[in-house]
């Protein structure tokens, strides 16, 4: 079946066909063939901006994102509230759409899986068709190796969530991991694809992401786009993700040697999160502009603590109580929450709003021409302190002070009256792993990292009632290694590819 180009003056996406049921494909009226496209690196650069644009767009048709799902951006508030550190007073959302109680992961039509699925197949549509035609397209030779390398390093970052998802935690002392992950699309003809195991994703994303690297682009036009620092920066996050200590170390050492994106000060940190070109440290984020906001589907608006929406005013976003128990008075992190906020201590726009709490202030909207408009951090210089000193911990043999050094340095900046931590073994990595928490609060970690240490869901610790079992649909607990930390493929997947082999148990 001939695979087209979603093509319009804002956005550029291709859409995957399978030949019998066309379960991938979205084909609006405005499409014209990828043989019309790439005839110009111009053309190519806008399905590339198109993929960027995919990340955080919202529509409520079924040819793109959920409603009130953004995107990469909604996948990564929800997968956060799969973990215990945010959550909400009330069953609202994030409950109904299946992802706080484990519905959405475990049942294979569900529209929230399907979602996840789709996206991500998306983004790697988009990169295929591009790396399938790039060399051949008119045009300097820089411009076409600037689009590769962004291509590559997109394809690995769906990759790298698709695997993590639908597979088996990678699991470094079991090598190769043969579970089965997911379809491997690498050719933009590609389709019908079986799945393959966890061990061949992850080597197929180290692939590009070096490709990516070896590229050297150590420029671009905003953000939004990747460049060599943040395939670096995903190839040290995988490395940690797969348990390959000396490469973590390796990739995360040289993103903060090169000091292309230092720690952002106190100030910064309680500006909300919202405009990156002004966050030092933000090496990647999601960029809407007014006219590409979304006012009650963004990300933003369903965490920012001043978003005009009728969700957020209702039910702001809080900490788990005893995490936020372990951050020193003395941390500007810890004045990104109020365990009891007030009119006075948490001013807020209206008398509509509620206070709760341990409600977040870390997000809040960026302009007051838009009620909930800001830029979405995908990656920061702070998760590559955190990347080191954990690596560092877990070496084979240990290099405890190495990594007492990269958490101090971190938190040093967050806290002028830390000390350097004497703590050793479990104890220091507990000790990372906590501040982990602390810092990547609200970016799409806390899922991930309890998955990938093989750790379980508990959330029984929080104090009532800074957690509402409700919220949750009481869902308050699951052990390590259960079969429910692996996701379901979704059914019509499973129907459009005769080839998929057997879903998960």
């Amino acid at each position: 079946m001939k695979k087209i180009i979603l093509f319009s003056a804002v956005v550029a996406l291709v859409a995957i066909s399978s030949c019998k049921k066309e379960y991938l494909e979205t084909a609006p009226t405005d499409k014209v063939a990828a043989g019309d496209v790439f005839t110009s690196t111009t053309n190519a650069n806008t399905v590339l901006n198109g993929i960027y644009r995919y990340m955080f767009e919202r529509t409520t048709t079924t040819t793109s994102n959920a409603q009130g799902k953004p995107g990469v951006a909604g996948i990564m508030l929800a997968i956060d509230f799969m973990g215990e550190d945010l959550h909400q007073g009330a069953a609202t959302w994030f409950t109904s759409t299946g992802e706080g109680n484990y519905v959405a992961p475990r049942t294979d039509t569900h529209a929230s899986n399907i979602w996840v699925y789709r996206t991500f197949y998306r983004i790697i549509g988009n990169a295929n068709a591009i790396l399938d035609n790039i060399d051949e397209v008119p045009g300097l030779a820089a411009d076409k190796n600037r689009i590769k390398a962004e291509a590559l390093t997109l394809r690995a970052y769906a990759y790298s969530y698709l695997v993590q998802f639908y597979g088996k935690r990678y699991d470094a002392l079991a090598k190769p991991n043969n579970q089965l992950a997911v379809p491997l699309l690498l050719k933009s003809t590609d389709s019908q694809k079986p799945r393959v195991s966890v061990e061949a994703v992850y080597t197929q994303i180290n692939a590009d992401l070096d490709a990516a690297i070896a590229l050297n682009l150590t420029t671009k036009v905003s953000k939004s786009h990747a460049d060599v620092w943040v395939a670096k920066g995903l190839k040290a996050r995988v490395a940690l993700t797969m348990g390959d200590y000396a490469t973590a170390i390796t990739y995360a050492k040289q993103i903060i040697d090169g000091n292309a994106y230092p720690l952002m000060d106190a100030a910064a940190y309680q500006s909300g999160f919202n405009n990156a070109p002004s966050l030092s440290e933000v090496m990647w984020a999601m960029m809407p502009n007014l006219e590409q906001g979304d006012t009650f589907g963004s990300f933003f608006a369903q965490i920012a603590y001043n978003a005009n929406t009728t969700y957020q005013r209702g039910t702001p976003k809080r900490i788990n109580s005893a995490l936020y128990a372990q951050i020193p008075a003395t941390d500007v992190r810890a004045k990104m929450w109020e365990p009891a906020p007030t009119a006075t201590n948490f001013p807020l726009p209206a008398t509509t709003f509620v206070r709760q709490p341990f409600m977040s202030r870390k997000y809040s909207v960026k302009t007051v021409g838009d009620p909930s408009l800001g830029d979405v951090p995908i990656m920061r210089t702070s998760e590559m302190y955190l990347i080191l000193a954990e690596a560092y911990a877990k070496s084979a043999v240990p290099q405890t002070l190495l990594a007492q050094q990269a958490l101090y340095t971190l938190n040093f900046k967050r806290n002028p009256n830390y000390v350097i931590s004497t703590s050793t073994g479990a104890t220091l990595i507990n000790e990372i792993l906590t501040y982990r928490r602390i810092e990547l609060w609200g970016e799409g970690f806390r899922y991930l990292d309890l998955k990938r240490l093989n750790l379980p869901l508990d959330r029984t610790t929080a104090n009532v009632p800074n957690f509402t079992a409700a919220s949750v649909a009481n869902f308050l607990q699951l052990p390590a290694g259960d079969v429910r930390w692996e996701w379901f493929i979704p059914r019509s997947e499973i129907d459009a590819n005769p080839n998929i082999g057997p879903q998960n148990p």
